[in-house]
Order: C-alpha cells, then structure tokens, then sequence
C-alpha cells in the first residue's frame, strides 16, 4: 500500500521512480509514518539522488535520440522529461570578472553598492575558504548541461530568465522540461518549459564548488573570442550591461566576424 502511493505521488510529479529505488525507499522507512510524510521525504530523497538511478527510463521520459543532432533546426518535445544539472555557467560575464569576485569572496570582501566591506572570519570553518559560501546572485543568461534519465547529455541555453536558474542553483537540481524546443542540439529553455523541481546531489554540489574557480581560468586561457560572440549557435550581442541572447535559427551555426 505504502509502494502505491509514494509511486503514485511521484508519478504526479513527472519522477517515475524505478520499483527497486521504491522498495528500498519504503524498506527503510519507519512503520507506521503518515502517508503525506512519506510522499515528502520519498521526494525529498529523490531530488537528492541521481537520476540515472533512480529514475524508471522510458522513450517517453528521455531525449528523443536524435536530440543532439546539431544538423536538425528544430525538434519540438510535448513529453515531461525530467533532467538533472551537471553544469551551470552565468555566460552574461566574463570569467575574469567571476575569478575577482571568488577571489574577493575568499579574502572576506563583499560589495554594497559601490562600497567594498570586509568581514573578518572567526574560528569556526569559513565558508568563503573552500568555494562553498553561497554565490551572489548572477544575471545571466544562462548556459546549463543537463542530463536525462537515461544518461543522454545536452546543453541548455536560458533565452529567457527562468526563476531559480543561477549560480546557487544545487548541481544535481532536478527540472522538468515539457513542450520544449530543442535547437542545433540545445535545449531552449524559457518558463514555460522548464519546471525547477530542486534539490541537489551534496557530492556534486560540493565538488562543484570547491573547483569552479581553476575552471573559469583555464577557460580564461582558451579563450580568444571577442564581442560579440557565438555560444553553442547563439549571438550574443554586448550592450556594456546585459547580453541580450538573439535566437535565429537560420544563423545557428554561423559565427560573428
């Protein structure tokens, strides 16, 4: 009865669990829990799992297999499919700008307005040490790499802000992606396609963390693009404050001089 309707609650939520993830879910469960509390821990657990795990694979719940066709225009997908964040990159600043603003983090310098104030760390562990105190809050766009149940990998790109999509956001966050379009092998993400379920993988997360700022300098390094920019076949055009993300399909593949 228990395995009925946690698998029933999170088939509401577009997460078909796989039978063997709700046994044991269920087995080591104490007797006797309230049915609602069930269904919120069954979920809270399976925002924190991995979904390639947890998650019962279907044609009906993954990327259809040529969504990473770069050569296909434009592929439209009604199905719910759920999806987990590996990556996630705030592609509306330079790496360079986000290597100072770690770097300030770590020294104990935050910004109001135009004033630098510096928090002076106590002796307990200081988060700003190891990467993983929360991330002011980046504007974006915003570019992710998801990945389904299955394990099929693709790129996400925000072409419009979806609420709760920065850098914050936990590596291992579940969404759900329904009626989307997938571009030259990108998903177009936007709110009306792209569902923030949340949660987080903590290892993922912390590792994550702990390494994004060695990766935005090797990027740094192997960067040599000026403004404006190709990104995986969008244009970006740079205003000195925002980028505003233009979304041709004809021009998907061709690069700014």
């Amino acid at each position: 009865m228990a395995q009925l309707a946690v698998n029933a609650f999170l088939d509401s939520k577009d997460l078909s669990a796989t039978q063997a993830w709700i046994e044991s879910f269920v087995n080591s469960s104490r007797q006797g829990t309230p049915t609602p509390a069930l269904q919120k821990t069954a979920l809270f657990r399976i925002l924190a799992s991995d979904l390639t795990s947890s998650i019962k694979a279907s044609p009906n719940n993954t990327l259809p297999p040529n969504a990473l066709n770069p050569t296909v225009k434009e592929l439209r997908v009604p199905d719910a499919i759920p999806v987990q964040v590996l990556d996630i990159e705030d592609i509306g600043r330079s790496a360079w700008s986000q290597v100072e603003a770690i770097e300030a983090q770590e020294r104990g310098e935050t910004t109001k307005g135009r004033e630098v104030i510096r928090v002076v760390p106590g002796e307990e562990a200081d988060p700003t040490r190891d990467g993983t105190a929360p991330i002011p809050k980046s504007n974006g766009p915003h570019k992710l790499l998801l990945q389904d149940a299955k394990g099929t990998q693709i790129y996400g790109f925000e072409i419009t802000d979806v609420d709760g999509v920065d850098l914050n956001l936990g590596i291992g966050a579940k969404i759900i992606l329904k009626n989307m379009t997938i571009a030259r092998g990108v998903v177009l993400l936007d709110p009306n396609n792209t569902q923030l379920l949340g949660g987080k993988v903590e290892v993922w997360d912390k590792a994550w963390r702990s390494g994004r700022k060695e990766r935005l300098k090797s990027k740094m390094k192997h960067t040599t693009t000026k403004l404006p920019y190709r990104i995986e076949g969008f244009l970006v055009a740079y205003d000195g404050h925002k980028p505003h993300v233009q979304h041709d399909l004809r021009m998907m593949n061709a690069y700014t001089q």
